[in-house]
């Protein structure tokens, strides 16, 4: 029989596929000795159950009801009773932590009978009422499906009645009219009374929990988490525990490191009298959490005890959630926390430093893409002068963009390509599409573990929060500076996440300390000993790793570029790139060459420039392989524009001129070579195959470059490339060409030149029919951007900008095929390939040179695959770098890394 609820004290955090994240925390917790307030955690398979049926499982209310009076036995309070109620918290807590899932639902149990038990028995009447208000919102809100802003208007007008700026300062009397308020709105937007059964209450919570799961926000943030739609959420149900009964209570979330830059250290946020979604919301301004050692020195003492616990038994930086009732503290909540790129590797170093983890273990725990994140450029602050606000530094980084101040309008912008800083008093998981929208957050209120805060550190958006001189005005859509400036919406602004200010304008950007290493070794740092830390990983890394790295580079300055930031070679040199500019005009001449004399002449022209191009890349990437991959445009792409051209002529006929010679013979030659879909035409080993010469021209300019690096004393390591094969008979042909002139160029030079001859597989044909191809090839290397292309019968320029958006909010992608490798469809071609190449020809090289071979997620892939290589673009090498030794860790003790 399925069992669906476990008890706090069954778990484990290795349960968190079955009770999520929180609850196999809060199990941890429990399991560790911990001050847990008691409760259970209903299962993701209740959730997904409930998903396929529309209700809840058989048995599923049996077992609550079970624990529920376990609960009720141990604290001898019940449910509904009216004297001393039992009151429960429900949250949810799928296994990855998601900001779009539902808002916790408190107080569970309270009605218009128990809320004057409570206060009878906690002998604080405003914390009764403060206790049935926040009930009667968030189920109205959460559960009821009431708009959360008309609970908020009432609230503000309540205190505009009043003349406080704080709920605080609201009396028992007070807050009683807001119950009834409350109520009253709540059966206006439904035609429903609020629940005054218990029983009831949490039944439903528990039902709302389940359906947030496929809730617009939550569906958002898993599509850009890439984190699956049929896990499921568990829901923790849990006896409350009060922050808000007065001055020696409150609420706090701490962190056992700072998650913004990784020191070590208390860091966190507590706000007294007050409730944890009141910290979280940002509604209030917190205090530091060092300033809990004033006000409450015992807590303050049992709660960094039980973080040196936590962060021991987890070795890691750890996120935690607190609650001081009357001076006791209890533990609500912890995980591993959400931290910055720069915290991340500052963090994974000091941990291996500490002997918590291993070094393995520390590169496992840093990924790519943040590496990516900290080669960013930074903003040159030199000349800024006065800046518009400053805040707490929440999420570091550099953003540009125009002032937005809600989540539509910064999803309708940035829609159009526009850039856009969202600004906000504070932010809510209704804002999660404009956040993600955005390129920076600022909000006016709240701290460094805040909504805002905690949810861009995740995202990797920079983030600026507690700018508390800044006036927001949502309504008005404009801010006001300290000084009276009015900033309004569409304002540029530059938001400096590391120092947390905010500047008017565009701040001109300068290289970050992490590229500075990388592109030259400056070890200047930037104060968190982050270069260090990248240096350490990266080191660690290469040392693990079994996949080289190359880089894909077309000139001399961008490969010395992809050497300096580690690139083991070149695995793509795209010829067709050194036809442009001026040089256009002698390979239009080759086109229209009336005859084989003149087009010898155009492709003797283009010889020279061609060796002085190989020979300055082969000079940067002396020692080091050298894939050059023959020409490969559509033709027609190096003469003019038909429809410009027929144009240009029948102008000139109109006014009784006669076109030149140059011009007809040029738009005779382009309609000729017209083609309706150039991607798929003439192109690759097609062209070389039907214009004398070129292949001939391209391996003589490369053969002599090898001839001119090996009498200079260089070690040059020339592969040719042959694109777009289809048949091995192609290949075949192609490769009787090449060696003709390597071994004419040998006879003639007296130095023997030897360069490797393999393909491009960007086919599905090719790779199909590996095994034939490899017998005419010494290397293989995948073109995944053409093979997902050719594939799915996609034309990428086209379908991005068509419906790929409307792909992924279906969930037919859940990342563009374009941007992270199709396993199941382009990466099975990938296997076949290599899997019967190398059957054909054992040892054959393998690597891949379309983009996929710097995506982080990819490259894990090409090494199950068993490639030898990946090649991406140079800034792409140090990501590349790293993941291919977290990839090599998979399995290992280091972990999965992805």
């Amino acid at each position: 029989m399925v069992r669906y609820v476990y008890d706090f004290t069954e778990g484990s955090r290795d349960m968190a596929g079955l009770l999520g994240g929180k609850g196999s925390n809060l199990a941890e917790m429990t399991r560790l000795g911990l001050p847990v307030p008691p409760g259970f955690t209903v299962t993701t398979e209740a959730c997904r159950a409930f998903l396929d049926t529309g209700g809840a499982p058989a048995g599923m209310w049996g077992e609550i009801a079970e624990r529920l009076t376990a609960i009720e036995t141990a604290t001898g309070r019940a449910l509904g009773q009216p004297e001393d109620p039992l009151l429960l918290s429900v949250r949810s807590g799928a296994r990855f932590s998601m900001p779009g899932m539902m808002e916790t639902v408190l107080d569970i149990g309270l009605n218009d009978e128990s809320v004057l038990g409570l206060a009878k028995v906690s002998g604080n009447a405003r914390f009764a009422w403060d206790s049935y208000r926040r009930l009667v919102q968030m189920f109205g809100s959460t559960v009821m499906g009431v708009d959360s802003a008309r609970f908020e208007d009432s609230l503000a007008a309540l205190k505009t009645a009043r003349g406080v700026t704080d709920d605080v300062h609201l009396s028992a009397d007070d807050l009683a009219e807001l119950v009834g308020t409350f109520k009253e709105l709540i059966h206006r937007e439904t035609g429903e009374h609020f629940p005054q059964s218990p029983a009831e209450q949490l039944h439903r919570a528990v039902l709302a929990v389940f359906t947030s799961w496929n809730g617009a926000r939550a569906r958002l943030y898993r599509r850009r988490e890439h984190i699956a739609d049929d896990l499921g959420t568990a829901v923790n149900v849990q006896r409350m525990v009060f922050g808000n009964l007065g001055s020696d209570s409150g609420s706090g979330v701490a962190f056992t490191r700072d998650p913004a830059t990784g020191r070590p250290g208390l860091y966190g946020d507590y706000l007294p009298d007050a409730q944890g979604e009141d910290v979280v919301a940002g509604i209030r301004n917190t205090v530091p959490l060092t300033e809990l050692e004033r006000l409450d020195p015992g807590s303050y003492a049992r709660l960094r005890a039980h973080m040196e616990t936590l962060e021991r038994h987890y070795r890691d930086l750890c996120d935690i959630e607190f609650t001081i009732e009357r001076g006791t503290l209890w533990m609500l909540q912890t995980r591993v926390g959400k931290r910055t790129a720069e915290a991340a590797f500052a963090i994974a170093s000091a941990l291996a430093d500490e002997g918590l983890v291993t070094e393995d273990e520390a590169l496992s725990r840093v990924a790519g893409e943040q590496l990516a994140r900290l080669m960013f450029p930074r903003f040159d602050t030199s000349g800024t002068g006065v800046p518009l606000a400053r805040g707490l530094p929440a999420s570091p980084g550099a953003a540009v963009g125009a002032v937005v101040f809600d989540s539509a309008e910064a999803v309708r912008r940035a829609a159009t390509g526009e850039k856009v800083v969202l600004v906000r008093q504070e932010t809510t998981p209704d804002d999660l599409p404009g956040m993600i929208a955005a390129q920076a957050v600022v909000t006016s209120r709240g701290g460094k573990t805040s909504h805002a805060a905690v949810v861009a550190r995740g995202m990797g958006k920079v983030c600026v929060c507690g700018a508390e001189e800044l006036a927001v005005d949502t309504s008005a859509r404009r801010c006001t500076t300290p000084d009276g400036a009015v900033v309004e919406e569409g304002t540029v602004v530059s938001v400096d996440g590391s120092a947390g200010v905010v500047y008017a304008g565009a701040v001109p950007l300068t290289d970050s300390a992490v590229i500075r290493f990388l592109a030259d070794g400056s070890a200047d740092e930037d104060g968190e000993g982050v270069v260090a830390a990248v240096a350490r990983a990266l080191g660690r890394a290469d040392a693990v790793r079994r996949l080289e790295v190359r880089a894909n580079a077309d000139t001399p300055e961008d490969a010395a570029r992809a050497r300096r930031f580690g690139a083991q070679g070149i695995g793509l040199c795209r010829t067709e790139h050194m036809f442009l500019g001026e040089r256009r005009k002698l390979v239009e001449a080759m086109i229209l060459a009336p005859d084989e004399s003149a087009r010898e002449r155009a492709l003797a022209a283009l010889l020279p420039l061609q060796r002085r191009d190989f020979t300055g890349i082969l000079e940067a990437m002396d020692g080091l392989p050298v894939t050059i991959r023959l020409i490969d445009p559509p033709l027609h792409e190096f003469l003019p524009d038909r429809t410009e051209l027929a144009v240009r002529l029948a102008a000139a006929e109109a006014r009784g001129v006669e076109p030149g010679p140059h011009d007809t013979e040029l738009l005779d030659a382009v309609n000729r070579m017209h083609e309706e879909n150039p991607m798929l035409g003439l192109r690759g080993v097609r062209l070389g195959l039907v214009v004398p010469g070129l292949v001939a021209m391209q391996v003589r300019a490369i053969a002599e470059a090898v001839v001119e690096r090996t009498r200079a004393g260089g070690s040059p390591r020339a592969e040719i490339m042959v694109p777009l094969v289809g048949a091995v008979e192609e290949l075949r042909i192609e490769r009787e060409e090449v060696e003709r002139v390597l071994a004419e160029v040998s006879r003639e030079s007296g130095v023997p030149v030897h360069c490797p001859v393999g393909t491009m597989i960007e086919l599905p044909r090719a790779a199909l029919t590996a095994g034939r191809v490899a017998a005419e090839a010494e290397f293989f290397s995948f073109g995944t951007n053409d093979l997902t292309q050719t594939t799915w019968g996609f034309s990428r320029d086209d379908v991005e900008a068509a419906f790929f958006s409307a792909y992924l909010d279906k969930g037919i992608f859940a990342t563009s095929p374009f941007e992270t490798l199709d396993r199941d469809g382009v990466g099975r071609l990938v296997r076949i390939a290599v899997e019967e190449g190398r059957a054909a020809r054992p040892g054959l090289k393998i690597g891949v040179c379309g983009e996929h071979g710097g995506d982080p997620d990819s490259v894990h892939f090409f090494h199950a695959a068993g490639l030898d290589y990946v090649s991406c673009s140079p800034f792409r090498v140090p990501v590349a770098r790293l993941e291919a030794g977290r990839a090599a860790l998979e399995g290992t003790d280091g972990g999965d890394t992805r």
